[in-house]
C-alpha cells in the first residue's frame, strides 16, 4: 500500500479538528464517558467500521480489511481530569471542573483519524485493523479491565500514543526499551502509645517515629543505578499539641522503571518501615499497592514506528527521546500482553500537561492520524519478528 496517509489526514483536517474540540468541550471523568464513547462508536460505524462496547464505556471498533492477514491494534484513552479549565478556548470545556488536560481529546480524534484513513483503503488492506478506546486511564486502569474483557484476542500488535509538551506539532517522539515508570501507592499505619507532653518517657511518638521514617525512605532516593522516586504525599497524626501522638498515617507513591527495580525497591520501602519503627518501639504497617505496570516499549515494534514516522513526516521530525519518564501510564498493561509501541506526539504547547491551560495545538492530531494509520499498515504486513 503506498497511501500518502499525511496529505490525507491534511484534506480530512477540518473534520478532525471539529471532532477534537466536540471531545474538548464535553469532557467526562473516568467510568463516566458515555456519551464520548457513543460519539465513537457513531462515527466508527459510519466508516463501515463494526463497533463493540465493553465494560459500559469503552469501544472496540473492527475493520477487515478485503485481504486475510494478522491483527493489529491501536489504543486510545478516553478520560478527562478533575480540573477547571482556564485555555480560554472557545471550545473550552462546558463540564465546571472537568477538563482534557491531558490530551486524551487528540489522542481520541488521532485514533478515529486512523481508522478514517485505513477503511478508505480497506480493499488494500491485509488483515484486520483493531481501535480500542479506553476509559479511566487516570484512575485505577481501564488497559487492564479491557484485556480482561478479550481485547487482544487474536491481536500481534499494539500501539499508542501521548501528546507531549517537549515536542512542536508535527513532530513525533520514539523511546526503546524502558519508556514510563512503574508505580505502586502505599499507606503506611504508626502505632505508638499515647501520654502527656510533659511525661513523653511514658509514650511512644507515633509522630516522631514517622518522621524518622519519612527521611529514611527519601533516601531511598540516592545511588540507585537508575532514577527512582518516592513521594509522601501526606502525613497525618496526633490529636493535641501537648499530647504525645499514638498514630501518624503516611500515604504516598512509589515509581521505577523495569520489573527488577520495582521489586528491589519494594523490598527497601519495607525494611526501612520496620526500621524506623523499630528504633522507637512503635509498631508499623505498610500496605503497598501494586498499580500500573510501567511501559517498556518492544525494540522491534519501535523500530517500526521510527521508520514509519520518518518516511511519514521525514526524519527532522522524529526524535529518539533518551530519558525515561518517571510518569506512569496504564499502556504498559496492553505491552505485557503483546509487542508493540508507545509514542509522544508534538502537542505544539508551551505549558505542562495537567496544567489548566494546556490546548494541544490542532495539528497534532493530523501528524498522529497519519503516523498510527502508517504504522497499522506496516505492522499488518511486516513478517514476524519485525
Amino acid at each position: 500500500m503506498a497511501a500518502d496517509f499525511l496529505a490525507e489526514a491534511g484534506r480530512s483536517a477540518g473534520e478532525l479538528s471539529a471532532l477534537r474540540r466536540e471531545f474538548h468541550r464535553e469532557p467526562e471523568l473516568g467510568n463516566h464517558e458515555f456519551r464520548t464513547a457513543d460519539r465513537i462508536e457513531r462515527y466508527l460505524q459510519g466508516l463501515g467500521i463494526s463497533t463493540e462496547r465493553l465494560l459500559e464505556t469503552a469501544v472496540a471498533g473492527r475493520l477487515r480489511g478485503a485481504r486475510p492477514g494478522p491483527a493489529v491494534a491501536l489504543r486510545a484513552d478516553m478520560d478527562a481530569l478533575p480540573l477547571q479549565e482556564a485555555t480560554g478556548a472557545d471550545f473550552a470545556s462546558r463540564n465546571p471542573g472537568v477538563m482534557h488536560a491531558c490530551g486524551h481529546d487528540v489522542h481520541i480524534t488521532a485514533v478515529l483519524g486512523a481508522a478514517r484513513l485505513l477503511a478508505a483503503h480497506r480493499e488494500e488492506l491485509a488483515g484486520t485493523a483493531l481501535f480500542l478506546f479506553q476509559p479511566d486511564e487516570e484512575g485505577n486502569g481501564g488497559a487492564r479491565r479491557m484485556i480482561e474483557a478479550g481485547v487482544l484476542e487474536g491481536v500481534s500488535a499494539v500501539f499508542g500514543a501521548h501528546v507531549t509538551p517537549d515536542l512542536p506539532a508535527g513532530h513525533i517522539g520514539v523511546r526503546f526499551g524502558k519508556f514510563y515508570a512503574a508505580s505502586d501507592t502505599f499507606r503506611i499505619t504508626v502505632t505508638g502509645k499515647s501520654a502527656h507532653g510533659a511525661e513523653r518517657e511514658k509514650g511512644i511518638d507515633a509522630l516522631a517515629a514517622a518522621s524518622e521514617m519519612v527521611r529514611d525512605l527519601l533516601k531511598l532516593q540516592e545511588g540507585a543505578p537508575e532514577k527512582r522516586v518516592l513521594t509522601v504525599g501526606t502525613f497525618h497524626a496526633g490529636t493535641a499539641g501537648n499530647v504525645i501522638a499514638d498514630q501518624a498515617v503516611l500515604t504516598g507513591i512509589i515509581r521505577t522503571l523495569g520489573p527488577e527495580a520495582r521489586k528491589k525497591m519494594r523490598e527497601q520501602v519495607l525494611e526501612t518501615v520496620l526500621a524506623a519503627a523499630g528504633r522507637s518501639g512503635a509498631v508499623a504497617r505498610c500496605d503497598l499497592h501494586e498499580s500500573y505496570p510501567g511501559v517498556v516499549n518492544d525494540d522491534s515494534m519501535t523500530r517500526l514506528v521510527e521508520e514509519t514516522a520518518c518516511s511519514v513526516l521525514g526524519e527532522e521530525r522524529v526524535h529518539r527521546i533518551e530519558e525515561p519518564l518517571m510518569m506512569t501510564e496504564d499502556f504498559g498493561f496492553f505491552l505485557q500482553e503483546r509487542p508493540g509501541s508507545f509514542w509522544h506526539i508534538g502537542a505544539g504547547c508551551p505549558l505542562p500537561l495537567h496544567n489548566p491551560g494546556f490546548l494541544p495545538d490542532e495539528g497534532a492530531v493530523v501528524t498522529a492520524a497519519a503516523v498510527h494509520a502508517a504504522a497499522a499498515v506496516r505492522a499488518l504486513s511486516a513478517p514476524p519478528g519485525i
